[in-house]
């Protein structure tokens, strides 16, 4: 595998993802989850960051955290977990002057 990193401080992803498929959860080793946050975060550390912005904000839990890669998976219930990926893109932008995309939701 080869992977390649452009320099910068960006949210490449953060996506919301409301009322899963029970399987969906089941896959990603999460319990019962009614919504489920994806953010992918360049450089990859800041992964960790948002982690703690996520959980400070709302009632949800991380699901996933790779340091390495930027990829942050959080869940609970679809209006906690769309208050954390807010908190985190809203943080990172005007606190560490990162750019983000804008949050999605399926």
């Amino acid at each position: 595998m080869i992977q390649e990193y452009v320099p910068g401080k960006q949210v490449t992803l953060a996506h919301l993802i409301a009322n899963p498929k029970k399987d969906l959860c089941e896959r990603l080793g999460l319990e019962s989850c009614s919504a489920i946050g994806i953010l992918t975060i360049t450089p990859s550390e800041a992964a960790i960051i948002a982690a703690d912005v996520a959980t400070k904000t709302a009632a949800v839990e991380i699901g996933f955290l790779d340091r390495f890669t930027g990829s942050l998976v959080i869940s609970g219930n679809v209006s906690a977990v769309e208050a954390a990926l807010q908190q985190v893109t809203n943080m990172l932008c005007n606190q560490l002057a990162f750019s983000a995309a804008k949050l999605t939701r399926s």
